[in-house]
């Protein structure tokens, strides 16, 4: 189960054990919503419990980018799986994201 919560301006996301198609639509609604109602500066996906990622899960990590970055915020991805990670990389998103382990 996703959780959302702002700490000093920034987005916490803590992201569900599947990141799926069906499951991102939910998650990047409700991050814009915070991106745009609540004034947060970056966001901050945990991967700490996520064990499987699909393709749209870079599709969620990019789109809160552009968002993001056009207020200036970053992106910062916490605790990626070997795989997760692996993923990330190979897509270039170390490029747009911060990843911390």
């Amino acid at each position: 189960m996703e959780e959302f919560q702002v700490v000093d301006n920034c987005l916490m996301v803590k992201l569900p054990e599947e990141i799926d198609h069906y499951r991102t639509g939910y998650i990047c609604e409700k991050a814009d919503w915070y991106i745009v109602k609540q004034n947060v500066e970056h966001v901050v996906f945990d991967f700490g419990t996520t064990k499987f990622m699909d393709s749209s899960g870079i599709g969620l990590i990019m789109g809160r980018y552009k968002k993001i970055s056009c207020f200036g915020g970053k992106v910062f991805v916490l605790h990626p799986d070997k795989q997760i990670k692996r993923m990330l990389l190979m897509a270039g998103m170390e490029q747009l994201v911060e990843i911390v382990e």
